[in-house]
């Protein structure tokens, strides 16, 4: 496949360009709000996360400027961007990009992050300019291609995330447009996420994958700033990202109002956390409980598309889940807990939870029911239908689920959101602590080296 409108090269230009004073209000704003959520939940992560620990075992024996989050010690930027990373999506509780979908700043903040500890001559006011064009990059990514990554066999967040993440990287460390160009190719280099990270329920990569985008991404960002060379043409090239991945793509969607429109601003946050697709089967089942006791249910219908099925696929595994990451991808766990506990949180998901006889009972009840009329679409979209002993009904829709931007959190939310997470990291902060650091992230200078923020 041949382009000639230079993609690569208007897209890198256009990064080298972003400065923190070209930023749209809105957009910082936006950025000040996906950073204080990303580090609230990777401060989470470093506490209820095992599936994480190798990764900072790993990021433990090389010695560097870079912190991990959570804890005392440090590593090399590579390493930490690693094991931060690992925490990112660890407890399904991050940003995401419903349209996409994608998660457009799990990797971007420990990433950047890494770099900006070991340079205090980066500013904040950078990093707010990096994570808006690298956030705004993944979502134009995710939407572009002409055929579906999945239809390919690729999992498409970590994927779109290693060319974004390596961009704002390279931003971030201050390199030309050509040196950004060369760090997309050599991210691309080092990509490789199959769609069997989704088909295997149990597998933990699910929720450490974006440690290896961030590693990758820094890694990329840095041998560029040494010299090394990939592609002129990473992503509209005859064999470069597109033509692997997507069978090609919708140029548009990249290059329209790029520079004035930020996609990044129009993330959903998590207010439970969980698979974004199980979000509106959980309010639905929130928003009926009051007239549906648990032990009057005779079963619950779930309606379904082509992108839910695998969270209720197959019923018996998905009513008993035996891990974490399991139950965080399943409607009947997910709508079971709803409806006996009033409320999903991270406890929901301890271990110790998820075996709850009277969950699994009635998470055995949810069945599916597919719509057909249902496409991709529909990705945040659920509706339940409960049926009880008695033979009446009590059906609950959700078209669009919390958290998105035409319902957003608000800030109060999401400092409640961040002081939670902090609760539960491996060094635990109390709630006024972790109220004021959240305060302190949503104002933190910009002209303050970023740095200090981690600090």
């Amino acid at each position: 496949m041949f382009c000639d409108k230079a993609i690569s090269e208007r897209i890198a230009r256009h990064f080298a360009a972003v400065t923190f004073e070209s930023l749209p209000a809105v957009t910082v704003q936006a950025a000040r709000r996906a950073l204080l959520d990303a580090l609230g939940v990777m401060l989470g992560a470093s506490g209820l996360s095992e599936d994480a620990y190798p990764y900072r075992r790993r990021a433990e024996l090389a010695s560097g400027p870079s912190r991990l989050l959570g804890f005392a010690t440090r590593s090399t930027p590579e390493l930490a961007a690693l094991a931060n990373g690992a925490l990112a999506h660890a407890l399904d509780f991050g940003d995401t990009f419903d349209a996409g979908p994608a998660h457009p700043n799990a990797a971007l903040v420990p990433a950047l992050m890494a770099l900006s500890d070991a340079d205090h001559g980066i500013g904040f006011g950078d990093l707010l300019a990096a994570m808006a064009a690298g956030s705004d990059l993944a979502c134009r990514l995710s939407l572009a291609p002409a055929r579906p990554f999945e239809d390919g066999g690729w999992y498409p967040p970590p994927l779109v995330n290693l060319i974004s993440t390596a961009a704002a990287c390279a931003r971030l460390i201050g390199l030309d447009a050509s040196g950004i160009r060369h760090a997309m190719g050599l991210a691309l280099i080092q990509g490789s996420f199959p769609n069997e990270i989704k088909y295997d329920s149990g597998s933990p990569i699910r929720g450490v994958r974006e440690g290896f985008v961030a590693r990758a991404a820094v890694e990329a960002a840095l041998l560029a700033r040494a010299g090394a060379r990939a592609f002129e043409e990473p992503l509209e090239g005859r064999a470069g990202f597109f033509a692997l991945y997507g069978a090609g793509a919708d140029w548009n969607i990249l290059l329209d109002d790029l520079g004035s429109r930020f996609l990044g601003d129009e993330v959903s946050f998590k207010p439970w956390p969980s698979c974004r697709g199980t979000h509106p089967y959980i309010e639905a089942a929130l928003s009926l409980r009051e007239d549906a006791a648990p032990d009057a249910i005779e079963r619950i219908e779930a309606d379904t598309g082509p992108i839910q099925e695998m969270l209720i696929r197959p019923q018996p595994l998905k009513a008993a889940p035996s891990r974490p990451i399991e139950a965080k991808f399943s409607i009947p766990y997910t709508v079971a807990a709803a409806l006996i506990d009033g409320t999903v949180t991270l406890a929901t998901f301890l271990p110790e939870r998820i075996g709850d006889a009277a969950t699994r009972t009635l998470a055995a009840r949810v069945v599916e029911i597919r719509n057909p009329d249902w496409g991709r679409a529909e990705a945040a979209s659920g509706s339940l239908t409960i049926v009880l002993k008695d033979g009446s009904r009590r059906s609950g829709r959700v078209m669009q689920a919390a958290g998105h931007p035409d319902r957003p959190l608000s800030e109060a939310a999401l400092v409640a959101k961040f002081v939670d997470c902090a609760a539960h990291a491996a060094t635990p902060l109390a709630s006024a602590e972790a109220a004021a650091l959240a305060e302190k992230i949503l104002n933190f200078p910009t002209a303050s080296p970023a740095a200090q923020l981690a600090a």
